[in-house]
Formats: structure tokens, C-alpha cells, sequence
């Protein structure tokens, strides 16, 4: 089986790219496939995000969208809410539940273009998380 696409920014600055089949923010490891590598275990700890990709590529030149599609379908029951990581990168993006209650929690980017399909934060890693008002 292939598994999903994940690009993991760990909090040391550090990227690496794989796929995985066992990504549960609940358990405390995942464990990433490189391309052409041995399966390697990822504490959730060390990473600030996990992006879960349509492709590993992406396209460098394009900014995501900070503010939402008219009509997008995903914002019903939605929160629409910006997190700042400690180190400067900014998302903005939908939950479902804000505050999160969990110290690993997901987020769809807010644009449906984006490459990424979705995100698994590291709460700890962010230094400033809030509610983008509509």
C-alpha cells in the first residue's frame, strides 16, 4: 500500500518527506516512509506540523489564499482561525473545534488549492493562535 503524502516540519527547521499509514494524533509516534528509504519513527513532539500533500512538489511560486472561497462548502460548521508557529511561518485555516482540546489537533487549509489536503499542528509549537473574524 502507498500511504499519504506527508511533509514533516520538525521544530529543529529540519523538513523530511515520506508517506505514512498510521499518522493518529492520540499516539505519541508516526513513522514516515522516505521515498527510496527505511521507515523511520517521528515523535510528534519533535515536528511543528505534519502536512498531509497532494503532491511533495507543490508549487513554490504560489501563495495559499488567507481568506476563504465564496461559496466554499467546507466552511459550514467551520471556524476560520490564523496560527502563528514559533517560528514566524503562518496558516490560516478551518477547524471544526477552536480552542483545540488536544495538544495535536487538524486544520484544513482555508484555500482548496492549496497542495496541502490537510495539517496536523503541534500546539506546542505555535506561538499565537486566534479566531479570523468572517
Amino acid at each position: 500500500m502507498q500511504g499519504t503524502l506527508i511533509v514533516a516540519h520538525r521544530i529543529d527547521g529540519t523538513v523530511m518527506k515520506g508517506t505514512s499509514l498510521d499518522v493518529d494524533p492520540k499516539r505519541p509516534t508516526c513513522h514516515l516512509r522516505p521515498e527510496g528509504g527505511e521507515v523511520i519513527e517521528i515523535a510528534l513532539t519533535e515536528v511543528k506540523a505534519l502536512f498531509f500533500v497532494k503532491s511533495w512538489t507543490g508549487e513554490a511560486a504560489r501563495n495559499d489564499a488567507k481568506q476563504p472561497a465564496t461559496g466554499d462548502s467546507r466552511l459550514l460548521g467551520t471556524r476560520q482561525v490564523r496560527v502563528v508557529f514559533a517560528d514566524g511561518e503562518e496558516i490560516v485555516g478551518l477547524m471544526n473545534r477552536f480552542p483545540p482540546i488536544t495538544p495535536f489537533f487538524f486544520m484544513l487549509p482555508i484555500d482548496p488549492q492549496s497542495n496541502n489536503i490537510r495539517i496536523l499542528i503541534n500546539g506546542a509549537a505555535t506561538r499565537e493562535m486566534g479566531e479570523v473574524s468572517a
